[in-house]
């Protein structure tokens, strides 16, 4: 694969030039600059230019690529299109980087080639579906299908952000609530309770207890243990053993883990279906599915699945051993290998699995919000009797006086 250099050199008469070179290697720039009668002082890869700004989103590159397709579609020249794209796409930064895209394209290397070169944008799988498109002369197909997947995609990830952001919030704000009645409210009645100098029921003492307990150093102790719990598992999962372990519970979790899974059907079979269709190797593909799962659990599976195919098996053999993918999913991909149309069946299986994610997370909310309510009722409603028995007592002696 070409890279540009930058180089600095003397002519035979001493002058001082510089420039840059498109090269496999900083030899063949040395070798290029003799033939020229230039003495090479320095030659240097030339870095590509950091990018800052806007950050690019998943529906920043769906733009990209249904326009770059539309063009490519249209009969207009690789470099023509990138070089539209490059100067009027609302995002600057990846602005910036379809026109570095633009410049290697013209060096001479392939658009995949260009596109590899910025993986934080463009991953392995969109790569390799463009190497795909451009070997077969489909690439404006290609890039329908990246978009379509794309789109699919973030769809997936908004249904799981949903999923666990919602819940998340509820019990935030149920907890807020709670520690500033216990903080803040409590100790006003405590100190009343004080005055009175009676005796307080249990629940009352109970009551007391945990709201001195939080508003001294016990509260400040637990809430630095809560900050350490949190810190120590993000450092945990940076492991590789980390990763895989809380992986592994995620995926044993009552309620979430079952949504994970039907998430992680649906991303493999999408992903696996859209690399097939698209003509990339099946080995290229598993490698590509596993790599994108995001999860460690998936990710040996696939791996597993890929070592298994390259020794001759199907696809359906070696997923049958997994627990992740129901038996309905390993029949429809067994079905698929023996008709030969693995890669539609995939898209099928996907299209339906999104399905079941929608249905996982409405009753994931369903069911929660009841739970939350109760707790919430149940939690406030002790706090106010414990309040209130005090002085539901007080009354009952000043009455029997």
């Amino acid at each position: 694969m070409a890279t540009t250099f930058k180089w600095t050199g003397k002519t035979l008469q001493g002058v001082v030039q510089s420039g840059e070179m498109s090269a496999n290697s900083r030899d063949e720039v040395i070798v290029a600059l003799r033939r020229q009668r230039i003495t090479p002082v320095r030659v240097d890869e030339k870095k590509a230019k950091k990018v800052g700004g806007q950050k690019i989103t998943d529906k920043d590159k769906v733009v990209f690529t249904r326009q770059f397709a539309t063009m490519f579609t249209a009969g207009i020249p690789i470099v023509q299109g990138l070089d539209i794209l490059a100067k009027q796409i609302d995002n600057k930064s990846l602005g910036a980087i379809i026109g570095q895209i633009k410049n290697d394209v013209e060096t001479g290397i392939t658009l995949a080639d260009a596109m590899k070169k910025h993986p934080k944008v463009f991953d392995d799988l969109y790569v390799n579906l463009v190497a795909a498109g451009e070997a077969g002369g489909v690439l404006d197909g290609v890039l329908q299908r990246l978009a379509v997947y794309i789109e699919k995609s973030m769809k997936l990830k908004k249904k799981v952000k949903g999923a666990m952001i919602y819940p998340a919030i509820v019990i935030s704000v149920a907890v807020l609530v709670i520690a500033i009645i216990m903080i803040f409210v409590i100790p006003i009645f405590a100190k009343m309770f004080g005055e009175m100098g009676a005796a307080l029921p249990l629940p009352t003492r109970i009551v007391v207890a945990i709201s001195n307990f939080l508003g001294g150093i016990g509260g400040a102790m637990l809430f630095a243990g809560i900050i350490g719990t949190i810190f120590g598992i993000r450092q945990y999962r940076k492991t590789e053993k980390g990763h895989k372990h809380t992986d592994k519970i995620m995926l044993k979790l009552p309620v979430m883990g079952d949504l994970l899974k039907k998430v992680a059907v649906a991303r493999f079979t999408r992903t696996l279906g859209t690399l097939l269709n698209s003509g990339v190797p099946i080995l290229d593909a598993l490698e590509i599915c596993a790599r994108s799962s995001g999860n460690k659990i998936i990710e040996e599976v696939v791996f597993g699945v890929k070592s298994e195919v390259a020794s001759g098996k199907t696809v359906a053999e070696p997923l049958s051993k997994a627990e992740v993918f129901p038996p309905m999913v390993v029949q429809m991909i067994n079905v698929g290998e023996s008709t030969g149309a693995l890669d539609q069946m995939l898209v099928k299986i996907a299209d339906f699995y999104d399905d079941e994610v929608d249905n996982a997370v409405a009753n994931l909310t369903t069911m929660l919000e009841p739970m939350l309510m109760v707790f919430l009722g149940t939690t406030i409603g002790f706090i106010v009797v414990a309040l209130y028995l005090p002085i539901f007592k007080m009354g009952e002696v000043v009455g029997g006086k």
